[in-house]
């Protein structure tokens, strides 16, 4: 059974951000606080405060409410090791910037670091094994993933293969509600996957009525996912692309999405 509580938080024009709460020690995070006042609105109307700020990577549409948390509440920031000195009031020690496979306390709960470069150099997602719960910022979205803007195709790709290696029941928390294009150009590839379809099918339902697709799995990602299916037969030959190799295929799979 899982303790961890979540809450999804919409602010800005499409990101999320994530109020996190273990009942059985008291303890309260947020992942990718973009902005502050939407949070501290939040945080004031449950009457809690905030210890601990999990930031996925340096963008600012992520971290631009860092500095006024911490001065209102006295949070500590966890970051990867490669963003210290890109994000502002970051202090070590004080803040924790930890690395591939670290592991930390959540009050009584813990999770682990998962560096996951390619949309940037530094970026990492936070896995809580115990609660099935992923928070992997820009790098996996449901039905896509995260542009390059500082790493390579082939990093992305193997950040993608790590988190799809994940136990398939784990649920993915992503930073944008970007799943209704993600669906437009994964049909675009993988027109005849029966599963894609059901879940555009659902995409366009929750849409309409105003609610969120996220989060996801990783079960219905591997599934449905172009971006985690480039070993697919079909995928491969509407690419033209039957022998090439499966970093090629990404490749290409992105290139295609960025001009879509």
């Amino acid at each position: 059974m899982t303790r961890l509580q979540i809450e999804l938080l919409p602010i800005l024009a499409d990101n999320y951000v994530y109020l996190l709460f273990d009942p059985g020690s008291g303890t309260s995070g947020v992942v990718d606080p973009g902005a502050a006042d939407p949070v501290l609105s939040r945080l004031a109307g449950l009457g809690r405060g905030l210890d601990w700020i999990l930031l996925t990577h340096h963008h600012a549409d992520h971290s631009g409410g860092i500095a006024t948390l911490k001065r209102e509440t006295g949070a500590r920031v966890v970051l990867s090791r490669r963003d210290v000195d890109r994000v502002a009031a970051i202090e070590v020690p004080g803040d924790v910037a930890l690395g591939e496979g670290d592991e930390a306390a959540f009050g009584d709960l813990a999770f682990r670091v998962l560096e996951t470069p390619g949309h940037t150099r530094g970026h990492v997602s936070y896995w809580f094994p115990g609660e099935e719960a992923l928070f992997c910022g820009d790098t996996l979205f449901s039905l896509g993933c995260g542009r390059l803007f500082e790493g390579t195709a082939e990093q992305m790709w193997h950040s993608l293969r790590k988190l799809a290696g994940l136990p398939p029941t784990t649920r993915v928390y992503c930073g944008h509600e970007y799943t209704l294009a993600n669906a437009r150009f994964a049909l675009s590839v993988d027109p005849d996957n029966p599963a894609l379809k059901a879940r555009v099918e659902e995409v366009e339902r929750l849409r309409a009525e105003g609610r969120p697709t996220i989060p996801t799995t990783i079960d219905l990602e591997c599934r449905t996912n172009p971006f985690l299916r480039t070993a697919d037969p079909g995928i491969r030959a509407r690419l033209g692309m039957e022998d090439a190799c499966e970093v090629e295929v990404f490749a290409e799979l992105r290139r295609r999405k960025d001009r879509f």
